[in-house]
């Protein structure tokens, strides 16, 4: 195909054919979907089930204080509400406004209320920010963290089990305040820069999800936590070069696949003071990672899980809280690699403990023996189990997400915790799509939220083993009547039969008035990488809206799930592309693609292709290793070559780079840049702490050597989601948009 050569940076305008431009009300536009509020969405919550009841507690616009909301107790069976806090009670001495709430909590007892306000953002959450502790029986209302803690410094903020104390993270040390006295226990005194008590480095908060780092003991009396050393990590500078006539560098420590990782260590220490004993765990700290840790019921015994370095090897341990003595209760393993769990669950008195494996080819939960490490499988079946939702200790009932009969759907089943009989479906089957449930601590109710890939969020109560629906908590009526007014056609799903003899899942939009008769161009969007699935019958948001948006114009869009891909397909299909990301996904791209075009209705002169992170990657991969198969793509935020990307998600599904140095080269884009024929347009925030701007710039040397020409686009400072600073997600769509018209032509021809 012809190249066309693009200015770098594109105007802000956007050239659309007419058809595009309509105002009906059937038509959408970029204005429409990100420009203002017209079809955004409405949540209900956040919502708390309480202990000590059977109803729950929501936010509530306050009518009396201004800018403020009432945190309102429901009865679950009668819908009767009261107000257990008024807004008026969250206004500080000398105050106009109450606090706004980010997030709130309980006491046991529920006598007193943790506010979470002024928050601040920590890589990709706002997890810094001021706690302030109101009690209900008397009334008074106090901020957190004494008189040397600057405004939004206090990170993890909870009570202690007896409601007494308060346990929070300033500056990477530990603190302890007594809501009674107002004395503030400091715990940890080596914090800094790199000593990291109490919460975590980047790789450890993006890759394993950890940012809380410390957990109260059940009986208060001590706190276990986590130290990570990053001295020696690598630090990558980004540059800020847009707020001051001088740049600005932004130093962040982020260990590259193969490098130095920080040295990890759990720790318990006295909630009075004292010195924190270690857990005594053999290995190099630095290459062995402790992913998850809880403590034990008799509060003497600490349970941690504790990775080796490539991942493929989870061993559960005890540590003695007072000794810091080790035991291996049993490990998982896996030739390719193995999850963290997130679901331990206490069963059977503390005698043993949930744990999901795919041991036997499938996600199946296990009950483990606490003495012994003896496993006995709860949910036997060819299926996989997606997630755990409940485990209700009192009447043996473990709550869990499956869809053994379609990959793209989520819905909740039942099993017996003793491992007796089949697990038993409760959504109602005449609700195909994704189910999402809250469930009650008794378990006789659940919020219950419910999507699909064309109808918005309903949110719902319901009794739980009987699914009846007892109310409607938000329908989110008004954004399902517009987009129900829109021009389209249903959405298609549907298998293809690829012609490596793999069956990949798709869907399928086509424009509202399609003509069996015409080839249309094609729009694939993709994902691919073990992080995700894109093949989901849920509701998408403005991603939707601007896909069906493309097919008003005359585009017909698509997305396809390659094998390697977290579908619930089994072990196989999620591992088999163990040491060899980027190129059995692409394999399975071009396979779909191949097939794809053969169709009737394609234009097989028109194919193009997009994606964001993974999908940016495997957008570059599929332009530069299939080139004879796409005549455009748009590649955002990508991973150009795996050797900049962090240790723990790269060296899990890839292994090391210096055993595996074939692997990571052959999986990398960059690799083939030099066979790039089509239209080609790269986007990367230059702020982008997590896919670094360094690769799109080693990418962009790479296609220059080739003397391949290109179109590309840099947003100062923005980070991986590229959305901070006014009009941001506009633009982006809108050079997206116009891309796409200029370089494939809309529409079918006969």
């Amino acid at each position: 195909m012809k190249q066309k050569i693009l200015v770098c940076l594109l105007a802000v305008c956007i050239i659309i054919p007419a058809a595009a431009q309509q105002s009906e009300a059937g038509m959408l536009t970029l204005d429409r979907i990100f420009a203002g509020r017209e079809f955004a969405g409405k949540w209900f919550g956040p919502a708390r089930w309480l202990e000590h009841t059977k109803g729950y507690t929501t936010l509530e616009k306050s009518a009396a204080a201004e800018r403020g909301r009432d945190i309102v107790l429901c009865d679950p069976q009668t819908g009767s509400t009261k107000v257990l806090v008024s807004a008026e009670n969250l206004i500080p001495e000398g105050k106009e406004h109450p606090l706004a709430i980010a997030d709130y909590g309980w006491s046991a007892g529920g006598t007193k209320l943790l506010v979470f306000t002024n928050t601040r953002r920590v890589w990709r959450r706002n997890t810094r920010g001021d706690y302030w502790v109101y009690d209900i029986e008397t009334g008074d209302l106090k901020q957190l963290g004494g008189d040397q803690a600057g405004p939004s410094t206090l990170m993890f903020a909870k009570f202690s089990p007896d409601g007494h104390r308060i346990g929070y993270v300033r500056e990477n040390n530990i603190y302890v305040e007594n809501l009674k006295t107002g004395d503030i226990t400091q715990l940890t005194y080596d914090g800094s820069a790199t000593i990291i008590n109490g919460t975590f480095d980047w790789v450890y908060e993006e890759e394993f999800g950890l940012r809380d780092g410390f957990r109260w003991s059940p009986d208060g009396k001590y706190i276990a936590f986590w130290q990570l050393d990053a001295e020696n990590v690598g630090v990558f500078n980004m540059i800020n070069n847009t707020d001051s006539i001088y740049s600005r560098v932004i130093p962040v420590q982020y260990p590259k696949a193969g490098t130095t990782n920080s040295a990890c260590r759990i720790g318990v220490i006295k909630s009075s003071g004292g010195d924190p004993v270690w857990m005594n765990v053999e290995g190099d700290p630095r290459n062995t990672y402790i992913a998850r840790m809880m403590w034990i019921p008799d509060s003497k015994r600490i349970l941690f899980q504790r990775l080796n370095r490539l991942q493929n090897r989870n061993t559960v341990m005890t540590g003695n809280a007072r000794t810091g003595a080790v035991k291996e209760i049993f490990t998982d393993t896996d030739s390719a690699w193995v999850d963290v769990n997130d679901r331990v669950v206490w069963i059977d008195n503390g005698r043993e403990f949930t744990w999901v494996s795919d041991r036997d080819q499938w996600h199946h939960v296990y009950a483990v023996n606490l003495k012994t490490g003896r496993m006995r499988k709860v949910t036997p079946g060819e299926y996989d189990v997606i997630g755990i939702v409940k485990i209700d200790t009192e009447r043996g009932g473990l709550y869990f997400y499956a869809s053994p009969e379609d990959n793209g759907q989520r819905y909740l089943y039942k099993a017996d915790l003793g491992g007796s009989g089949k697990a038993v479906r409760l959504t109602p089957r005449n609700q195909p799509g994704t189910h999402y449930y809250q469930i009650s601590t008794d378990g006789s109710y659940a919020i219950h939220t419910y999507s699909n890939f064309e109808t918005p969020q309903v949110i719902d109560l319901v009794r739980l083993d009987s699914h009846e629906r007892i109310r409607v908590l938000e329908s989110n009526s008004r954004l399902a009547e517009k987009v129900a007014s829109l021009n389209r056609l249903p959405v298609e799903f549907g298998t293809i039969h690829a012609d490596n003899g793999v069956d990949l899942d798709y869907w399928l939009l086509k424009p509202f008035d399609f003509d069996p008769a015409k080839k249309y161009p094609v729009l694939f969007h993709v994902y691919g990488e073990p992080a995700g699935q894109t093949v989901l019958d849920r509701w998408g948001g403005s991603g939707y809206l601007w896909h069906l948006m493309l097919t008003q114009q005359g585009y017909i869009v698509m997305s396809v799930d390659n094998r390697g891909t977290p579908a619930p397909r089994g072990r196989q299909w999620r591992k088999c592309v163990y040491g060899k990301i980027g190129i059995i996904a692409s394999e399975d791209q071009a396979a779909a693609c191949r097939a794809v075009r053969s169709w009737s209705f394609v234009d097989s002169t028109r194919i193009a292709i997009w994606g964001w992170s993974g999908g940016g990657s495997m957008t570059l991969n599929m332009m530069f290793r299939h080139p004879e198969l796409y005549d455009a793509g748009m590649s955002v935020a990508p991973v150009a070559n795996q050797r900049l990307y962090d240790t723990i998600y790269q060296e899990r599904y890839m292994g090391l780079p210096q055993q595996n140095t074939e692997g990571y080269t052959q999986g990398s884009p960059i690799t083939f840049a030099g066979n790039l024929q089509g239209d080609l347009l790269v986007v990367h925030g230059t702020g982008d702490d997590n896919v670094h701007y360094q690769n799109t710039e080693m990418l962009v040397n790479e296609l220059i050597r080739h003397n391949k020409q290109f179109t590309m686009m840099a947003y100062p400072n923005r980070s991986h989601g590229i959305y901070e600073g006014r009009n941001t997600s506009r633009h982006l769509r809108g050079l997206l948009t116009r891309f796409l018209h200029e370089h494939i032509e809309p529409g079918g021809v006969k």
